[in-house]
């Protein structure tokens, strides 16, 4: 989870100016069926879509904020709903994620925007020698409708992409293919794209960079007593106190305890199989 610490995504398509007296310049890139499209922090500021929309629960900021912002729409033209995209960020952090509510454009609903931060009128920094969340930053109107996540709130982001699913582009991270589509390994494995994998490798699959992985060369379902690794998901400093520990606590309001013991029991299933990554 990286939502409540300073994370995110992984190849850097953001680009800083360091002469003296030059103002930082950013840029997005989107990669789309049709091409790669760069976008400057100029450019997208002048959209005719941009507009200026306030966050009552900023996820990153913990607080209100109000946003300079462009609807995700606009930047996605051409991708259907069905389709699979990924945020990239700076740090690292790789957040997975359905076309289909990120190209949603009612007014009711969630909605997906790309706030720009200007240059010129910088977002506070997200805590003590920390970054800002910018250059740009994946937020949410009426979050909660669409049953958002903190991960789905990507920011430092770097690049936008489509590809094939998870399931098509990483087969060691899938559980064995005799298992019903619906059989509780298998909701576990679609909770795990959703709240675990923007951290975590498993199988040495995956594109993030910010966690360890989750099944080499054991698996946590391996090596924490019974109890303490749902201890540890809840409250990672209540077990181990470090300070410079990345993981953060996640509550039973971003992760119910039904969905933990499902991503639990995918996490067991695949330690059975850490050999299809052979």
């Amino acid at each position: 989870m990286r939502a409540w610490v300073a994370f995110i995504p992984l190849i850097c398509s953001l680009t800083v100016s360091a002469a003296e007296g030059v103002k930082p310049s950013a840029q997005l890139t989107v990669e789309l069926a049709d091409g790669v499209h760069t976008w400057t922090t100029a450019q997208l500021l002048a959209l005719p879509q941009a507009q200026t929309i306030k966050i009552p629960e900023d996820v990153s900021y913990k607080r209100a904020m109000t946003y300079r912002v462009v609807p995700m729409a606009v930047l996605l033209k051409g991708v259907n709903p069905e389709q699979h995209l990924q945020a990239v960020a700076t740090d690292g952090f790789a957040a997975e994620m359905s076309a289909g509510p990120l190209l949603a454009t009612e007014k009711t609903g969630s909605r997906a925007w790309l706030a720009i931060e200007d240059p010129s009128k910088p977002w506070p920094e997200l805590g003590k020698d920390k970054q800002t969340a910018g250059p740009f930053y994946l937020v949410w109107t009426q979050p909660k409708a669409g049953n958002i996540s903190p991960e789905q709130w990507p920011y430092a982001m770097a690049k936008v992409r489509l590809l094939a699913s998870v399931a098509e582009r990483f087969p060691v991270m899938r559980p064995d293919p005799a298992l019903a589509a619906d059989d509780p390994v298998n909701q576990g494995f679609a909770i795990y794209q959703k709240s675990c994998m923007a951290c975590h490798r498993l199988n040495g699959a995956g594109d993030s960079q910010l966690g360890p992985d989750l099944n080499h060369p054991h698996s946590p379902t391996e090596y924490f007593a019974a109890g303490y690794l749902k201890s540890y998901i809840r409250d990672p400093q209540s077990l181990r106190q470090w300070t410079q520990a990345k993981m953060p606590a996640i509550p039973a309001s971003v992760l119910s305890d039904g969905d933990l013991d499902l991503v639990i029991g995918y996490l067991k299933h695949m330690a059975q199989r850490r050999d299809v990554a052979k």
